[in-house]
């Protein structure tokens, strides 16, 4: 197809040509030119193809005169390729030195200089030389001056700085000169410094640049809204944040724990022990299960009864141990919480077991072994081997299960007990 194209415009002009040599012969112009009493006379054709030539050689002059100059310009721009892709090399190999001199190299090339700063900072930031990042940020011109100041917050925020780099990137917020990483980092500043506010404020503009992937930004969004339930001042702030929630995020085990932590702080304990509820009637969470013996000593009885009944659902549950034993202990219902706590450090030593049954021994007035307990979840929080269990744990551990009312048998996932060894 392209063929016969050049073929027909070659075709079109010369007929153009035929006709333009035939209206031209009839009369080919005459052109007059005289220069201190020196005259040139041609026709208009020649005088034409005269010009046409001369533009020619001057174009071809003008080349020539420049070609040392665009030579030696590819040059340096080569140079300065293979030096800031070195200094990148080096900097993705930790060769931070190495990088920093072919970074600075690049840099005095106008065209490599805002990205081979911009990465000199980042290199004498990862070597421990915070002056030298900060001066190459200063150094950065207009054009990367968003990447900058997002670079500038991060430095801030790794080096615990997180009010300073929210106050930096709030100001930028507001003149409307963030970046989506900008956007990104003002939201980590935000929950860093614990204004989840800022962080909800900023989160909108974040979604609306398409910087996350759908995974990444339901990860931060739920990260968020749980930061600012925990962070509620009051319960109508509580309650306005809950109701914004769309309903697959009320169904996220982490926000309705948070809801709970903050809803029983701020007194609302019913609506804690609701939600705590409601999500588990729609699948066993441990997490909630354990927030559930954390709501304070408010609706203990109430509480009480629950999580007993969670037994017949999931008697050999970790975190429904240690619950029911939490609850045990602040009604002073020694006997259970012994016996159900001293089972949960027996099957899982976690730190809150050892913790719980710490509390359950000092209530029951023996201090050495709450101190051993203590000691024990101490050890379990830092990955230590626990010290040798006090003998009543041992006894409890050894003995098989229960079938009276005090006790805790093994039932089915309906609620049937079932049969010792089956």
């Amino acid at each position: 197809m392209r063929t016969w194209a050049w073929i027909l415009l070659l075709l079109v002009l010369a007929v153009l040509a035929a006709f333009a040599w035939t209206w031209l012969a009839a009369d080919p112009g005459f052109v007059q030119l005289r220069i201190r009493g020196t005259t040139l006379e041609t026709s208009a054709v020649i005088a034409v193809a005269f010009l046409l030539v001369l533009w020619v050689g001057l174009e071809v002059l003008w080349r020539l005169l420049r070609w040392p100059f665009r030579a030696w310009s590819r040059s340096v721009q080569r140079r300065g390729r293979e030096r800031l892709a070195g200094g990148l090399t080096a900097f993705a190999e930790g060769e931070y030195a190495a990088a920093e001199r072919d970074l600075n190299k690049a840099a005095s090339h106008d065209a490599f200089r805002t990205p081979a700063l911009l990465v000199l900072a980042r290199a004498a930031h990862e070597r421990g030389a915070r002056e030298r990042a900060t001066q190459a940020l200063d150094e950065v011109g207009e054009r990367g001056n968003r990447a900058a100041c997002a670079l500038r917050a991060r430095f801030l925020i790794e080096n615990g700085h997180a009010d300073e780099a929210l106050a930096l990137l709030k100001r930028k917020a507001a003149a409307g000169e963030l970046s989506p990483r900008g956007l990104r980092l003002l939201v980590d500043a935000a929950l860093a410094a614990g204004d989840a506010e800022a962080a909800m404020d900023a989160l909108p503009a974040l979604v609306r640049s398409h910087a996350l992937t759908a995974e990444a930004q339901e990860a931060l969004e739920i990260r968020v809204l749980a930061a600012a339930l925990a962070a509620a001042p009051d319960v109508a702030r509580l309650d306005a944040l809950w109701a914004s929630a769309s309903r697959v995020e009320r169904r996220r085990p982490e926000l309705v724990a948070a809801f709970a932590r903050r809803s029983a702080a701020l007194g609302g304990v019913l609506a804690a022990m609701d939600e705590i509820e409601s999500a588990e009637r729609r699948g066993w969470d441990e997490d909630l299960v354990r927030v559930y013996g954390e709501l304070g000593t408010s609706e203990l009885a109430a509480r009480t009864r629950k999580a007993e009944s969670w037994l017949a659902v999931a008697p050999e549950s970790p975190a429904l141990q240690v619950t029911l034993g939490r609850l045990y202990v602040q009604q002073s219902m020694w006997s259970k919480a012994d016996e159900v706590l001293s089972r949960a450090v027996a099957a899982t030593p976690s730190a809150a077991a050892w913790e719980a049954l710490g509390d359950c021994r000092r209530g029951q007035g023996d201090p050495a072994a709450a101190a051993s307990c203590y000691a024990n979840a101490l050890h379990s929080l830092r990955g230590e081997p626990a010290e040798a269990p006090p003998s009543r744990i041992r006894q409890i551990a050894e003995e098989p299960p229960r079938d009276d009312a005090d006790g805790f048998e093994e039932r089915s996932e309906h609620g049937v007990p079932r049969l010792p060894g089956a």
